[in-house]
């Protein structure tokens, strides 16, 4: 069995958004406790701590909430594992393998032929290195997938 998925999928959806938002939140409060004393203008301090706050969330909710905690290869399945539960996904099963190329955290995205106790679409963040100019080449773990699932369709018939 070959973990496909990154280990810092625990750090991009736990760690980083209570960094971000709790920081940001902290920021925002701390100017609302002490406004300028000058009389200056207050509204940029309040409104782009504000404005960043609800466009990280949504960012993060389009980017990072959705992905899975684990997936691995296992011979013609996948395991895929989320908080506490996990499910066996057959690779003939997969509709579509779709990788991003220049997003951060980078997504390999797998359409289902029928929906699972995940949904129809699973998402993960590969494990793959990037390289200096990774960002502009397909991922290997995604390239992989193509031809497994393919080959899994080729003996299926």
């Amino acid at each position: 069995m070959r973990r496909l998925s990154s280990s810092f999928t625990f750090f991009y959806k736990r760690v980083f958004p209570v960094l971000w938002l709790g920081g940001v939140a902290v920021f925002l409060l701390v100017m609302l406790a002490n406004p300028p004393r000058q009389g200056g203008p207050a509204f940029p301090f309040l409104f782009v701590p504000a404005l960043m706050l609800v466009l990280g969330f949504a960012l993060m909710r389009k980017l990072v909430f959705d992905l899975v905690d684990e997936v691995w290869l296992d011979g013609e399945s996948l395991l895929v594992k989320n908080r506490q539960q996990e499910i066996r996904i057959a690779l003939y099963d997969v509709l579509n393998v779709n990788s991003t190329t220049l997003t951060n955290p980078r997504r390999i995205s797998l359409r289902l032929r029928a929906d699972s106790r995940f949904g129809r679409d699973i998402a993960f963040m590969p494990n793959s290195p990037r390289g200096l100019f990774g960002a502009f080449r397909s991922d290997p773990i995604a390239d992989e997938l193509i031809q497994r699932v393919d080959a899994a369709r080729q003996g299926r018939r």
